[in-house]
């Protein structure tokens, strides 16, 4: 019904409004000899890597000290650089991007909540057409799945929690955003994504 529709939309960056995280790392390990399931498989078993990932997300450390750390857990050689290799496959998921830009357009407001691995790691001059607000781990001191991060991210765009919709590529990003009162959603691909958000905030998002 017309007053359960959300009134912001919330969305994570990396694999949502991006190409799939993971593919990039096993390119990654690819070219690097590794096995391809190395570097999730750190941060999935290895309580240091999950560790010096949270202290990069949050700013407490930088790239520079980041990348011989995380290198060195990893077995690679050269550390310069690793973040961009780690991403070089990354694209945009243009889709997506055009859903954001569609809510936009019919009036839903609309914000970014990201983990940042480090600076310079967006292109911020897309932001002013794409969000009304945004929240990023580095710039803040906090991460996500931190409760503060999402009621900060509904601040940046002016509503609470409640009217929100959050969208994340992991569900245990999610629990967080739901115990606030927002609705959530899984993305697995624009295709599966798009429609629940037509659903949730009650607008077509079919691009202009």
């Amino acid at each position: 019904m017309a007053d359960e529709r959300r009134r912001g939309l919330l969305v994570d960056f990396g694999g949502v409004l991006t190409s799939v995280v993971f593919l990039p790392f096993q390119a990654f390990c690819a070219a690097e000899g590794l096995s391809p399931d190395t570097v999730a498989q750190r941060f999935r078993a290895d309580p240091s890597a999950r560790d010096l990932l949270a202290a990069l997300e949050t700013g407490e450390i930088d790239e520079a000290e980041f990348e011989p750390r995380f290198a060195q857990l990893l077995g690679v050689g050269e550390p310069a650089g690793l973040i961009d290799r780690l991403f070089a496959g990354m694209r945009p998921d243009e889709a997506m991007l055009d859903a954001v830009q569609a809510a936009r357009r019919a009036g839903v407001r609309t914000g970014l909540i990201s983990n940042s691995w480090g600076h310079g790691r967006y292109d911020r001059s897309q932001f002013p057409e794409l969000f009304d607000g945004w929240v990023i781990s580095g710039e803040v001191g906090l991460r996500k799945p931190s409760p503060e991060i999402y009621a900060r991210g509904a601040e940046a765009i002016g509503l609470p929690p409640a009217d929100c919709v959050f969208v994340d590529d992991l569900p245990g990003n999610l629990k967080p955003a739901r115990e606030l009162g927002m609705a959530t959603v899984l993305h697995r691909s624009a295709g599966e994504t798009i429609p629940q958000l037509e659903r949730l905030l009650g607008v077509s998002l079919a691009p202009a």
